[in-house]
């Protein structure tokens, strides 16, 4: 066995700047995603469809105005960095088609929240400045053509790059005119077998009014003659959403399953003659507003929602560029759509299919596999068939680094042993998102069925995983247990559990604070923190906010945690503040943070303030960020970093030089007002030496100039930094982590 502190985060030995020493996250991401995940919303980019509003107090009035990057701008730089990672030819080639997936289902998501969200400002008239300075419409000009050179350079990349080196290795994505007769009359025989049967064409005319298209399908708009009459007439075909997307016509040879139906529509319209095709897919409005008036109602309202959320309206057209002007005046008319909003593009459509494709099992094509083994201090106590974690953690507690430690042998295998245990007498759990077929949820189901006392707060306006999430509810209220859905007008999405254990005469509370949500799956691809621990004090936090979560309790401090909305953002504004005291009386002072967004004014306001005084401040963000770092007389001692890689950035870190005794927090908040105002955050105080030095180290080599990552210059724009002075690959924060938990295995 290593030597190491079982809580180090072992990491290459860097040499960082003098301003390195002073001092990721988007959903996604970037993060590889298989096919079946939800993308957008589990690599969470951080939409939010609330205006900007930060309305600055005297304390802030000597900041220069313009000190905020327009956040927009800034999420689209991060969905700019995901397509670099694609276009990168570093990148393994099947980790390339899936970044293209994934930029392209993070720019869906923007569109139904971010988009449809500043038009419904402007429909209404709430078209206040956002904190950047920009209007609405602004905003709005600046998406609509950031976002079409970004789309330009997606189709490109696949068109011209991808799709190419995919064929030099022997997988190619062909359309329906490559494809040998043999390999067409296969896929005829199951066209009239599997498609035929579930397609229904809609035609349009006086008595067949314009159908309904719903937000992100694939549509063919079909232009039909009828040889008698000689009239035209134009149809919609709606490609079936739960068919594979890429159909293999023979081994290694894959069509678009809409290529397959265009080639056969005359046997949608026998009698007709088929005078074109094109394909075109709409996105719509798809955020939710529920009235929480009533909770008991809450899952009810939230359901009746869910089916209106189907019916939002456009926000953009994509269409085949080479698309005929009568089809595409009828589809702009009929659809109301602007001619902003209208994105010609080569085809295919919708590159969200490549998750199919990156999904193959081709392994050199891909980054090296990596398997998270059991963490050293569960190790050291596991038997023939599991950890026993309450035997560990009563010795101490356990720092977990996800997906370099094991889920399923720690937070998992914490939650299975408490089912089981008969000296268990209840658990509290949170759930924000978890995994279809989730051992979580089946360790509550059995733990209630045993007679234990079970709450779970199932949050279930986890965006675009409220359908699941309505559907655990039900489940878990059947098994018997105390189902709640947390406070009104608030989301829960602090990640906590709570176990209670009889121990001879006493009881003895067992906790975990996690930075990323109890989803197995996810547990493998996203970069997360998590604390177990036995320490009474986290016990006693956890027990009285779970009293407040599911009862009427009004506490607001607690003894090891930050609680948002109330203590949250104050709680570490006073800590950026102090160290500008420490920093003056010549005393250790620093401010690092790695977060998935920052955009809270406040609190950048606060990290500007330290700048000024001469505190080194530094900023691990993966997504967006409002900051200006390096700008002269404001935030010279400010630096930005970013990393994006094959595992998604995730965990929320704060550290502070506390005067030559260092204070971190982690856990579940971003510095974005949804998450500081209407949510239930949570993060711990790391108390133990070795585990605060593990995570210090962890910032620092993320901020290290010999560290791969990309840096935000004053301007707003991102620079990859991704070889040295002489050309030398840089090495990445996660090839470092993986690497030093493969040695430490290998070490005797």
């Amino acid at each position: 066995m290593s030597q190491q502190p079982s809580s180090e985060v072992p990491v290459q030995s860097v040499q960082p700047s003098v301003g390195s020493l002073a001092s990721h996250r988007p959903h996604a991401v970037a993060g590889s995603v298989p096919a079946g995940l939800s993308t957008a919303a589990d690599l969470d980019p951080d939409l939010d469809n609330d205006p900007d509003a930060y309305e600055p107090g005297t304390e802030g009035d000597e900041l220069p105005q313009g000190r905020f990057l327009d956040r927009e701008r800034s999420w689209l730089a991060f969905n700019e960095r995901v397509l670099e990672l694609a276009e990168d030819p570093a990148t393994p080639l099947l980790e390339r088609a899936n970044f293209l997936a994934i930029f392209a289902s993070n720019l869906d998501e923007f569109f139904m929240v971010r988009v449809a969200g500043l038009k419904r400002r402007i429909a209404t008239g709430v078209a206040t400045r956002s904190a950047s300075g920009l209007q609405p419409r602004e905003v709005l000009d600046l998406i609509w053509t950031r976002s079409r050179e970004l789309m330009a350079r997606h189709a490109a990349c696949y068109q011209q790059d991808v799709a190419p080196a995919l064929s030099d290795e022997g997988i190619q994505l062909v359309r329906w005119p490559d494809l040998t007769e043999k390999e067409q009359a296969r896929l005829f025989t199951f066209f009239r077998q599997r498609v035929f049967p579930v397609l229904t064409p809609l035609a349009v005319d006086p008595a067949h009014p314009f159908p309904y298209i719903s937000g992100l399908s694939l549509n063919l708009a079909v232009v039909v003659r009828n040889p008698v009459s000689g009239h035209r007439h134009f149809a919609r075909v709606k490609v079936p959403p739960l068919l594979t997307r890429f159909l293999e016509a023979s081994p290694q040879r894959y069509v678009p399953i809409e290529d397959i139906i265009a080639a056969h529509l005359e046997e949608l319209f026998p009698g007709m003659e088929v005078l074109a095709h094109h394909m075109f897919r709409v996105t719509r409005n798809e955020d939710l507003e529920v009235e929480e008036d009533d909770a008991e109602n809450l899952l009810q309202a939230l359901e009746k929602e869910l089916m209106r959320r189907r019916f939002g309206p456009p926000v953009r057209l994509e269409v085949e560029e080479s698309i005929d002007p009568y089809v595409l005046d009828l589809l702009v008319r009929e659809l109301k759509i602007s001619e902003t909003e209208l994105y010609p593009l080569p085809g295919p459509l919708d590159l969200t299919g490549l998750f199919g494709i990156a999904s193959l099992d081709r392994p050199e094509l891909k980054y090296p596999k990596f398997i998270a083994g059991t963490h050293r201090d569960l190790a050291e106590v596991e038997s023939a068939s599991a950890p026993d974690i309450f035997a560990a953690l009563r010795e101490r507690d356990v720092l977990l680094h996800h997906p370099y430690d094991s889920f399923s042998t720690s937070v998992q295998a914490f939650l299975e042993q408490a089912a089981g245990d008969p000296d268990v007498l209840a658990i509290k759990q949170t759930l924000y998102r978890t995994s279809g077929d989730s051992p979580i949820v089946d360790a509550l189901i059995d733990a209630a069925e045993s007679g234990k006392q079970v709450l779970v707060l199932v949050e279930i306006k986890a965006r675009f995983d409220e359908q699941a999430n309505i559907k655990w509810a039900r489940k878990l209220e059947e098994s018997g247990c105390h189902v709640v859905y947390g406070l009104v007008g608030l989301k829960t999405h602090c990640k906590l559990s709570l176990v209670v254990r009889q121990e001879g005469d006493t009881l003895r509370r067992y906790s975990h604070v996690g930075t990323g949500n109890y989803h197995p799956k996810t547990a493998r691809l996203y970069e997360d923190l998590g604390l177990l621990t036995a320490d009474p004090q986290v016990g006693a936090d956890l027990s009285d906010l779970f009293n407040r979560l599911s009862g009427y309790s009004r506490r607001e401090t607690y003894r090891r945690l930050l609680v948002a909305p109330k203590s949250l953002r104050d709680g570490l504004i006073a800590r950026i503040n102090k160290e500008i005291t420490h920093h003056r009386a010549g005393r250790s002072a620093y401010v690092r943070i790695k977060v998935n967004s920052m955009v809270d004014e406040a609190v950048i306001d606060a990290c500007y303030r330290a700048g000024q005084a001469g505190v080194p401040v530094d900023i691990w963000v993966r997504g967006i960020c409002a900051i200006r770092p390096g700008v002269s007389g404001l935030s010279e001692n400010v630096r930005v970093r970013s990393i994006l890689g094959r595992f998604l950035e995730h965990s929320r870190v704060f550290a502070f030089g506390n005067g030559g005794e260092p204070e971190v927090w982690f856990g579940s908040a971003d510095m974005m007002h949804r998450n500081l105002d209407r949510r239930i955050e949570a993060l711990v105080r790391v108390t133990d030496p070795a585990h605060r030095a593990a995570l210090s180290r962890l910032l620092e080599t993320g901020m290290s100039d010999t560290t791969s990552s990309w840096h935000l210059g004053p301007d707003g724009n991102w620079t990859r930094h991704s070889t040295d002075a002489d050309g030398q690959p840089l090495r990445h924060v996660q090839e470092m982590l993986i690497d030093a938990r493969r040695r430490r295995r290998a070490t005797p």
